[in-house]
């Protein structure tokens, strides 16, 4: 089978691990060349194809250095994926203090929504050069409650909204698109300032146990990330996508489908 991606320059953030490692290694797979930027890329193994960049997603001027990376030594840029991002891990709104919650709104919003759009600032003239596209990581809680508590709630709805706004804003020549995933076993960890940047989602997803997930329809679906990169791949590939701007694709598992969102799930991206 051909590669979907072939003579593709493409940059993911928060690719160290979890869902942006799994997006890397199909785009490689798929012959796209990868810059990977996180703030640790130690674990990424070295390979051809793949450059690796450490940055904050929240500091633009380095954004805007691993854009010219990726020019650099790809020659372009036609692919971005803002990925990187916590989870509250469901803190309630009134189990926090007024300073924990200014705090951790900070935090979650600088990291969930202004590293996207900071991502999306520094990309816009090089896609608009390659008639590229930007593919953002959403969530089922860019939909339904419980996904997660009052602050990724708000932080999911809002890059929600900006898929809706940057395709408005970069066409014709850049389409903007999200996939919107559930159930998704990684290593999310949460914000430093309520503590809980060691926790990890996989731990919860251990804690939970084997068999099959009740509140997901699809509750026999895979939990690795690599599972959820197709609507990545076509989404990327102009061929594929040369008239779709502006959508989300819900890979799920089913949620969507219930038309609601269990607190009693709690385990999501």
């Amino acid at each position: 089978m051909s590669p979907r991606l072939p003579a593709t320059a493409a940059l993911v953030t928060g690719a160290a691990s979890g869902l942006g490692a799994a997006i890397t290694e199909r785009f490689l797979a798929e012959g796209a060349s990868v810059l990977a930027l996180d703030r640790d890329t130690s674990a990424i193994a070295p390979r051809e194809g793949l450059v690796t960049y450490e940055a904050d997603v929240r500091d633009g001027a380095a954004l805007a250095d691993a854009v010219a990376m990726c020019e650099a030594r790809f020659g372009g840029l036609d692919v971005l994926v803002p990925n990187a991002g916590i989870w509250d891990y469901q803190r309630r709104l009134t189990h926090l203090s007024a300073a924990e919650l200014s705090d951790a709104f900070d935090e979650i919003m600088r990291i969930n929504v202004l590293g996207y759009l900071l991502a999306a600032q520094a990309a816009a003239a090089a896609l608009q050069a390659s008639r590229g596209a930007i593919v953002m990581t959403l969530s089922n809680a860019s939909f339904y409650a419980a996904g997660g508590g009052a602050l990724y709630t708000a932080s999911k709805f809002a890059a929600r909204g900006l898929v809706i706004q940057l395709a408005h804003e970069f066409a014709p020549r850049v389409r903007v698109n999200g996939v919107a995933i559930g159930g998704v076993r990684t290593g999310l960890s949460g914000p430093a300032t309520l503590g809980l940047d060691d926790r990890s989602l996989a731990d919860s997803f251990d804690r939970r146990g084997p068999g099959p997930n009740p509140y997901i329809p699809l509750h026999d679906s895979p939990t690795d990330p690599q599972a959820f990169t197709s609507p990545y791949v076509m989404l990327a590939a102009r061929e594929e996508s040369a008239m779709i701007t502006g959508s989300i694709i819900r890979a799920d598992g089913g949620i969507s489908a219930r038309g609601f969102y269990s607190a009693a799930q709690g385990d999501q991206q």
